[in-house]
């Protein structure tokens, strides 16, 4: 998977790719050159009393390097740029195809993993991308280059070489076999540290309120821990590396300088050339270790290349249809047909076979118990995901057959948790839509019963909004939520228990003023309390799926056991209250 993901992604940048490698063959060739000059100024300047020699070659050396120096300095700026496009064109794709994820790929994957498939993980293939670009081409050439130079220079010699690099060879193929489980574990335990922190983040109030600081503590330092623990055995590992090959190393040079030092003494190699040798195989053995250095690298990029790869390649359940209709037969009509959705691989369906209608002006209402199926039927209507049985139809068409942008655009929708993104009132408003004009929103938020505390701020629509809202109330950033959908003036209204926060009086007046604001659409709510859902035309109880009741609320308390049962539980606490 990485050799094909980096193929696939530096194919657009193949002219800085051969420039890179025009580059590090000239820097490559010019060091393996120096150590020639440096052996000519020795045995015919030095040893030969010749000033002018020692000159000219000394000026013609100081000319390579400088001339190593640029190509080298440009290899890397090419090297860089490359890295960074790469990395920037994978991170482009990941978060284009996580927004096209339906909720069933968004839950398989998890928010956290998916954070750190974009950022952590693109950057480990980003960094191997940089490190091939600057490091991975010259290693080949130095190699091969000094291998030849060091025979060019003495033949007598190159037995050690026959020694050295097999055995390099099998001491980096051990530490790095070693490496690769411990750095696949390593990603996975990032993402359980960054669940447990955005948890704690997102929920610190909670945990203040209930004094739980002690109980997050100590969770996050068990997920903390267990990293730790798998970056010390990947630490270990490669502590080990360094000192293997340097070992090799210097066994290798006593090697070169016990047997060359009687190869010069007997006169068939001169000092300078015993010089050169020397430096020759100090450039292989750095060829081996700039290697070595990159390998480590391989294995935590492949293993984040094989996570970034099942993202790109998971297709999304929700499929766009290939002729999409555009000409709507009906206007505000909601219609399920035997709906029903299953999880992959699920024992049992989340929902099954629920039926009703609901035309201009008539609110229909969902209640029942948690886990119930309240939510995915929600959102099967804007299609976050797709039923598995019977239709959904929204003016008069399967939603599967819809234009998305055109069914989009027919639905306002306020998820059960209300989110509110970073900017201002008014930019948040016109998420619903861009060309809202002020009196628009105003509008509104009069309906969702929010001007009041946005007039009172100092900079009314213009006010600040932090990141999910975290500057405003539960019930403050539900009547935001409910505003923004409000300023759409859509046919198809979806409110996921969007009132849960409101207290019983504010719920009466934003429910009394919906009910002018919505006369040609149609509304569909889901809710917990009997006050908010009593007066809809039409009643869905949900119990474990199954649609068990549906009706007016004095039939079903008449005929619906479970509403019954909600409605008198809920009367109780209200008389005890």
């Amino acid at each position: 998977m990485l050799f094909r993901l980096l193929r696939e992604h530096l194919r657009p940048y193949r002219r800085q790719l051969g420039a890179i490698a025009l580059l590090q063959l000239g820097s490559t060739g010019a060091m393996l050159f120096l150590p020639n000059l440096n052996a000519s100024i020795i045995d015919d300047g030095v040893t030969q009393g010749d000033t002018g020699h020692v000159l000219r070659i000394g000026a013609v050396m100081l000319a390579v390097c400088l001339g190593q120096i640029v190509c080298q300095v440009s290899a890397v700026w090419f090297s860089a740029r490359t890295a960074m496009a790469v990395g920037r064109d994978l991170r482009a794709a990941l978060f284009d195809r996580i927004t096209g994820f339906s909720g069933r790929e968004v839950g398989q994957f998890g928010a956290p993993s998916l954070i750190t498939r974009v950022t952590n993980d693109v950057q480990q293939v980003q960094m191997l991308t940089l490190m091939t670009c600057s490091i991975a081409v010259s290693v080949p050439i130095m190699m091969i280059g000094g291998i030849g130079m060091a025979l060019y220079t003495d033949v007598g010699l190159s037995w050690i070489f026959a020694v050295v690099v097999p055995v390099l060879f099998a001491v980096v193929a051990v530490v790095v076999r070693g490496m690769v489980p411990n750095f696949r574990a390593q990603q996975w335990r990032i993402d359980t540290v960054n669940r447990v922190l955005r948890e704690q983040i997102t929920g610190i109030r909670v945990v203040r309120a209930f004094v739980r600081e002690p109980e997050e503590t100590l969770r996050f330092d068990e997920a903390n821990a267990r990293l730790t623990e798998v970056s010390i055995r990947a630490g270990r590992w490669l502590a080990t590396l360094f000192p293997l090959v340097m070992l090799v190393v210097n066994v290798a040079s006593v090697a070169v300088i016990w047997f060359g030092g009687h190869r010069v003494d007997s006169g068939e190699l001169g000092v300078g050339q015993l010089t050169a040798f020397i430096a020759y195989l100090m450039q292989i053995v750095m060829s081996v270790m700039m290697g070595t250095f990159m390998l480590m690298q391989i294995p935590r990029a492949a293993v984040c290349a094989d996570r970034i790869g099942e993202v790109l390649e998971t297709e999304s359940s929700v499929h766009p249809p290939a002729r999409p209709v555009t000409d709507l037969p009906e206007r505000a009509t909601l219609r399920f047909e035997g709906a029903g959705f299953t999880h992959p691989g699920a024992a049992s369906p989340v929902l099954t076979d629920v039926s009703f209608a609901a035309g201009p002006g008539q609110t229909v209402a969902v209640i029942g118990s948690t886990g119930s199926g309240k939510t995915t039927l929600v959102d099967l209507v804007p299609r976050l995901m797709d039923a598995t049985e019977g239709r959904v139809l929204v003016d008069g068409v399967d939603v599967r057959d819809l234009d998305p942008e055109l069914l989009w655009s027919r639905i306002g929708l306020v998820p059960q948790r209300a989110f509110l993104f970073s900017g201002t009132i008014a930019d948040n408003l016109r998420h619903g839509r861009e060309d809202a004009t002020e009196e628009q929103m105003w509008e509104a938020l009069e309906v969702a019963q929010a001007r009041d505390f946005v007039e009172a701020l100092p900079e009314g629509l213009a006010s600040p909004v932090a990141q999910g809202g975290t500057n405003f109330s539960g019930g403050q950033r539900q009547r935001l939520a409910i505003a923004r959908a409000l300023v759409r003036r859509p046919e198809v209204y979806l409110f996921d228990d969007s009132f849960s926060a409101l207290d019983l009086a504010t719920d009466a007046r934003l429910r009394a003023a919906l009910r002018p604001w919505t006369t040609e659409s149609c509304v569909l709510v889901v809710a917990q309390r009997i006050s908010t859902i009593r007066d809809a035309d039409l009643i869905l109880v949900l119990e474990d799926g199954h649609l068990v009741g549906s009706g007016t609320h004095d039939e079903l308390v008449e005929g619906c056991p479970t509403y019954a049962e909600i409605v008198t539980s809920q009367l109780s606490a209200e008389e005890a209250a």
